[in-house]
């Protein structure tokens, strides 16, 4: 997916009043301001109770729901016929911006500011971001976004990439 079906989708969803921030691989490059690699999809987060909207508008454009391993109705992935994949998380919040239910995002998550495509986007904070490229089994793409962003906003890399440096 590129950066201008990105801002495109950003753009239709802010429109159509939806409250999304940028996850996974874009919001690493929206952090940094600039594309550093190619991406096959695009993650966001959204409060669940924007999910049958987000859906309804989403299958008006012509995507569809494609099952996943991992796939509940929190977290699921749409796709259209010309391959573009919305990776969709979702959560809810107390009023004190505590995880009730949903992908566990808390509101201090959620308060990163990037730049794709010369747009302005919300996304997930960077320190959050690196962290949530830990406690899996990592690869270099994960090594690349997370070396970039550490040494962009002066954060240690994690010692599941201590691996990458030797």
């Amino acid at each position: 997916m590129d950066a201008r079906d990105v801002v495109d989708l950003l753009d239709f969803f802010e429109q159509s009043g939806l409250e999304v921030y940028v996850d996974g691989g874009w919001a690493v490059d929206a952090l940094l301001g600039e594309q550093t690699r190619r991406h096959d999809d695009l993650d966001i987060a959204l409060p669940h109770r924007q999910v049958p909207l987000q859906r309804r508008l989403m299958e008006d454009r012509g995507f569809h729901e494609r099952p996943q391993s991992d796939s509940w109705e929190c977290n699921f992935v749409l796709m259209d016929a010309v391959g573009h994949r919305l990776d969709v998380h979702s959560y809810t919040l107390d009023a004190a911006g505590n995880n009730v239910s949903g992908v566990p995002y808390i509101a201090e998550h959620l308060t990163g500011t990037g730049v794709i495509g010369g747009r302005t986007v919300r996304c997930i904070d960077p320190a959050w971001l690196v962290k949530f490229h830990t406690s899996y089994e990592v690869d270099e793409t994960d090594h690349h976004d997370v070396r970039r962003l550490c040494e962009r906003f002066g954060l240690s890399l994690p010692h599941d990439y201590s691996k990458f440096s030797q």
